[in-house]
C-alpha cells in the first residue's frame, strides 16, 4: 500500500504562497518536481501550476484540498535551481511567487484560462456513475466539446470541477495536450517524388506520359533539379519552396499528385534558424587585450564577480568571445546579457560566425512561439552552448551554466519597473551565477557607481583598459553654447553651424552620421500661441506627442491619442496651434531638407516595433545604405559601425536637468555611450554636443573622457545625502483613481513607516508624473543602512502595508514595493 501523494504547486497568479493538490493513483509514479500540473483553482478555471514540492503529508490547508486534472509533460520543464532561483527573487524583490512563475516562463507554456473537455468514446464504467456524471457526459456526448464555463451553463450544475475532475480521473473524459496549451509545433508541407519511380527506373516513361501536359512536365523536370533527387545527396524541398522557384501552380502541383508521381507530406519543423553556419576562427588579442583576459582569468580564482571597464571601442566583445570559448570548451554553457535587442543583431551575427548554431537568442521581439522552442532546446538539452539575451534571459532552464556576462552593465534597461517582479538583471545574474557554482564578468566603459564601488572596496575584481583598439584615439569633443549660438544668429533651427559644417564635410568624405536626440516622436508638445493652452493626454499627467507620421497626439505612457487639430480646443482660435520643442521625427524631417542628397534614417520605439525593422536598420547603416542615423538612447548602447566619424547630441540639457540624484551619472553614461560611436576603425572620430550649459561639471568630465572625477564627485554627494551605494532604497507607490483617496492612502502608510523608521522615511512625495493611466500615485521613500537589516525592514514595510490596505477606506487602493528603484 502506497502513501497517497499531494503537491505543493505554484500557480500563475500573484499570490505570495504554494497551493496543495492531492495526486490521482494513476498519475503519481509520474508526479515530478518541475512539471506542469493542470489544476483547478476557483469554481470554474484550469490553470497550469508548476509542482515546486511533492511528499506523502496531508495537508492541514484551510481550503478543500482537490486533485490536480493532468500533467503536461513526461519529464520537468523547470530544473531544481530555476525554482531556487525564483524564490530568491520573490524574496528580495517582495514579490508573489506566482509573478514570478508568470514573468519567467513564456506564456506558450500556460494554460490559457477557459479549456475545453472531450469524451473519451472508449470508456467503459466499472462503478455506477452519479446522476451529475451521467449529466456532464450527455451534454459533452450531444455538443462539441465544451469549456469548463459552457459546461455549468448546460448542465446548471454550479461547481461542475470536482464531476470534472472524478471523470477525468476514471478516464470517462479527456483534455488534449495541445488544448492546454498556447504553443503548436510549427508543420510545414514537403513534396518529393514517388521513391517507387525513382527506384525502378521509371522516370523515362512518366517523361513520355507527360508530353500531353507540358506544365507538369515542367514543374517534374525542375524538382528533379531542385531536390537533387538523382544524386548521392537529395535535398528537401518545401511545397512553398518548390512553387516560388518554379513559378507553378497548386493545381499542376495536385495533379502530379493525384497521379503518384509526386508525394505530399507534412513535417515539423522549428521556427529557429537551426541551419548549419560556417564558422571562422576567433581573433587573436592584442598585448592589452591578452593581459585583460589573464587578469580576469586570476581573478576568477578568487572573485565571484570581476569587472571589466574599458573604453568605448577598445575590444571588450573580443575579451567576451574568448572567455566564451574557455567555458564551452570546458562543458559549461554561457549566457552574455545585453541591454538593447538592437544590440542582439550585431552580437548574434558576430558570435555566431564564431561559435555556429550552438548560439542562441531570446529576447521580447520574438513571438511566443519562438521563445518556447528556445526553452525547449534548453530544456532537453539541445543545441544551445551560448545564449545571447535580454533580462528576461535570466530565467532560462541552464543545464549547467559556468559564465554570466552582463554587458552595458550600468544600463537602466536591465531594470524591470512593472508589473512584478521588480528586479534588476545585472544584480540578479550575479545570484544566477553563484547558484550554478559560475562566476560573473560585468563589461561597461561607464560603469555603474554601486559597481565600481564594489570593485575598489574588493568586493568584486577590476581590470581596466584604458585604451581604444587598433590604436585610434578618444574622439574629440566640441561643445556647442547654445544660448550663445541662438544670440549670435548662429542656430539654423535646433541645428548650431558648427555642427551643420561637420555633417557637410562627413558626407562628402564618404562618412556616416549618429544624430542623437533623447526624444522621440515630432515634437513634445502642441501648444496655443494666442493664450498658452497645451494640450495634454485625458488619462495621465502629461502632454501629448506629436507624430507627424500618423497625423496624431499621442500619450506616451498610456497610449491614448487624438488626431492633430488647427483648432485651439480652449479658446477656440483657428491656426494658432504649433509645435513646440523636437524630436527624433522632426530631426529626421529637417535634415533630410538641409541634406537632400543624404540618405536618413530613424531608430526609435516608433521604428523599431518588430525584429524585422531591428535588423533591417542595423543591416542598412552597417552597409551604408544610411548616411545619417538620428536616434534616441537605442544608439548609445554599444553599437558597432566602423564608418561613423561624427556624432551630434542635439540637446543634452533635458539629460543633465532631470529630478533624480542618478542624473548626473546617467547623462555622463549617456553622452560618453554615444560619443563612443564615433571614430570606431580608421581615424579619430568627433563628436559635437549642443548645451545651454558648457560649465555644467558633467559636461566638463564628458569634456576629458573623466570617469574617475565622476566618480569622486558623485560618491562624495551620495555619502553626504545617504544615497547609495551608502545606503539601500524601498520606494513604495500608492495609486487611486481618486486623487484624496491617494493622499490619505500615502500619509496613513507614511506615518505607519514613521513609528518604526523615523527620519528614515521620506514622502509622500508627487513623483515626475503624479497621474498615469487615471490612477494618481504618491511615493514614499525608505533609506536603511547597510549595516542593518534590509529582510527585517522588508519584513516590516510589507506587514505595514498589508495592515493599511486592511483599513476600510483603502481596500480598493493599489500599494506596490520597488526594492533598489532605479
Amino acid at each position: 500500500m502506497f502513501d497517497k501523494k499531494y503537491v505543493s504547486v505554484i500557480l500563475p497568479l500573484p499570490l505570495r504562497r504554494v497551493f496543495t493538490y492531492s495526486v490521482p493513483a494513476f498519475l503519481a509514479e509520474r508526479v515530478r518536481v518541475g512539471m506542469r500540473a493542470v489544476v483547478p483553482f476557483g469554481a470554474k478555471k484550469l490553470y497550469t501550476s508548476i509542482v515546486q514540492i511533492v511528499h506523502t503529508q496531508a495537508p492541514v490547508a484551510d481550503y478543500a484540498v482537490k486533485d490536480i486534472v493532468g500533467l503536461l509533460d513526461d519529464k520537468p520543464i523547470v530544473r531544481h535551481p530555476q525554482l531556487q532561483f525564483w524564490q530568491w527573487i520573490a524574496q528580495y524583490y517582495c514579490a508573489a511567487i506566482g509573478e514570478v512563475y508568470q514573468a519567467a516562463v513564456p506564456s506558450g507554456l500556460k494554460l490559457q484560462s477557459e479549456t475545453q473537455i472531450t469524451v473519451n468514446a472508449d470508456f467503459e464504467a466499472d462503478t455506477a456513475l452519479s446522476e451529475r456524471e451521467y449529466k456532464i457526459l450527455d451534454v459533452l456526448a450531444d455538443q462539441k466539446p465544451k469549456s469548463i464555463n459552457e459546461l455549468a451553463k448546460y448542465t446548471d450544475i454550479k461547481n461542475v470541477m470536482p464531476t470534472v475532475t472524478k471523470l477525468l480521473n476514471v478516464g470517462a473524459i479527456y483534455v488534449s495536450e495541445n488544448i492546454f496549451e498556447k504553443f503548436k509545433e510549427k508543420k510545414e508541407k514537403f513534396v518529393k517524388i514517388n521513391d517507387e519511380l525513382l527506384a525502378n527506373n521509371n522516370l523515362e516513361r512518366i517523361f513520355t506520359e507527360l508530353n500531353r501536359y507540358p506544365k507538369q512536365l515542367d514543374l517534374l523536370m525542375k524538382m528533379i533539379d531542385f531536390s537533387k533527387c538523382l544524386t548521392k545527396r537529395p535535398l528537401e524541398i518545401s511545397k512553398k519552396e518548390l512553387l516560388f522557384k518554379s513559378h507553378s501552380s497548386e493545381a499542376i502541383l495536385r495533379s502530379l499528385s493525384a497521379k503518384n508521381i509526386f508525394e505530399i507530406y507534412e513535417k515539423k519543423i522549428g521556427r529557429l534558424d537551426l541551419s548549419a553556419v560556417s564558422t571562422t576562427p576567433m581573433s587573436p588579442l592584442n598585448d592589452f587585450q591578452q593581459r585583460a583576459y589573464n587578469d580576469i582569468c586570476s581573478q576568477f580564482v578568487e572573485k565571484q564577480v570581476v569587472l571589466l571597464s574599458g573604453v568605448t571601442s577598445s575590444g571588450k566583445t573580443e575579451i567576451y568571445i574568448h572567455l566564451i570559448k574557455k567555458c564551452i570548451e570546458q562543458g559549461n554553457q554561457a549566457l552574455l546579457l545585453v541591454p538593447e535587442i538592437a544590440l542582439t543583431t550585431q552580437l548574434t551575427s558576430r558570435l555566431k560566425s564564431i561559435f555556429g548554431n550552438r548560439t542562441g537568442v531570446y529576447h521580447s521581439k520574438f513571438s511566443d512561439a519562438e521563445r518556447v522552442e528556445v526553452w525547449n532546446h534548453l530544456i532537453n538539452d539541445q543545441t544551445y552552448d551560448l545564449i545571447i539575451g535580454v533580462r528576461s534571459s535570466v530565467f532560462l532552464p541552464f543545464r549547467k551554466l559556468g559564465l554570466v556576462i552582463v554587458d552595458e552593465e550600468h544600463e537602466l534597461s536591465y531594470k524591470q519597473f512593472d508589473p512584478a517582479p521588480r528586479y534588476n538583471a545585472r544584480n540578479v545574474a550575479i545570484v544566477l551565477a553563484g547558484m550554478h557554482g559560475a562566476k560573473t564578468l560585468l563589461g561597461t566603459a561607464t560603469p555603474a557607481i554601486e559597481s565600481y564601488r564594489n570593485a575598489k572596496t574588493g568586493k568584486f575584481g577590476l581590470v581596466e583598459i584604458n585604451e581604444r583598439f587598433g590604436q585610434i584615439q578618444m574622439p574629440e569633443i566640441q561643445i556647442v553654447d547654445t544660448k550663445e549660438a541662438y544670440r549670435k544668429k548662429e542656430m539654423r533651427g535646433f541645428f548650431s553651424e558648427m555642427l551643420l559644417e561637420k555633417m557637410s564635410a562627413a558626407l562628402h568624405n564618404g562618412m556616416q552620421i549618429i544624430l542623437f536626440q533623447n526624444r522621440r516622436g515630432y515634437a513634445p508638445y502642441m501648444q496655443c500661441s494666442a493664450c498658452g493652452f497645451v494640450v495634454h493626454c485625458k488619462n495621465c499627467d502629461v502632454s501629448l506627442t506629436i507624430h507627424r507620421h500618423t497625423n496624431s497626439l499621442t500619450c506616451h505612457y498610456c497610449g491614448y491619442t487624438e488626431n492633430i487639430t488647427s483648432v485651439c480646443p480652449a479658446c477656440h482660435t483657428q491656426g494658432e496651434m504649433s509645435a513646440k520643442g523636437f524630436g527624433t521625427e522632426k530631426i529626421e524631417d529637417e535634415i533630410g531638407k538641409i541634406f537632400p542628397q543624404a540618405r536618413v534614417a530613424r531608430m526609435d520605439m516608433d521604428t523599431t516595433r518588430s525584429r524585422k525593422n531591428y535588423e533591417s536598420l542595423i543591416h542598412d547603416f552597417e552597409n551604408h545604405k544610411i548616411d545619417i542615423l538620428v536616434g534616441t538612447q537605442m544608439v548609445s548602447k554599444g553599437l558597432d559601425f566602423e564608418n561613423v566619424s561624427l556624432v551630434g547630441v542635439l540637446n543634452a540639457d533635458n539629460l543633465l536637468n532631470f529630478p533624480d540624484f542618478r542624473a548626473a551619472e546617467r547623462a555622463f553614461q549617456m553622452l560618453v555611450q554615444v560619443s563612443g560611436r564615433a571614430g570606431r576603425r580608421k581615424t579619430r572620430g568627433t563628436v559635437i554636443i549642443q548645451t545651454s550649459e558648457p560649465q555644467n561639471p558633467v559636461i566638463m568630465q564628458i569634456m576629458n573622457n573623466d570617469y574617475q572625477n565622476m566618480f569622486a564627485t558623485q560618491i562624495a554627494e551620495r555619502r553626504t545625502f545617504c544615497y547609495p551605494p551608502f545606503v539601500r532604497l524601498i520606494q513604495v507607490s500608492v495609486r487611486h483613481k481618486d486623487e484624496n483617496k491617494t493622499k490619505q492612502a500615502a500619509d496613513c502608510l507614511s506615518e505607519i513607516m514613521r513609528q518604526s523608521f523615523g527620519d528614515r522615511v521620506l514622502g509622500p512625495n508627487n513623483p515626475v508624473i503624479a497621474r498615469i493611466k487615471n490612477l494618481y500615485i504618491k511615493q514614499i521613500l525608505l533609506k536603511i543602512e547597510i549595516a542593518a537589516s534590509a529582510e527585517k525592514a522588508k519584513q516590516l514595510v510589507t506587514e505595514q502595508i498589508t495592515a493599511t490596505l486592511n483599513m476600510q477606506d483603502f481596500r480598493s487602493v493599489s500599494i506596490t514595493m520597488d526594492i533598489d528603484p532605479m
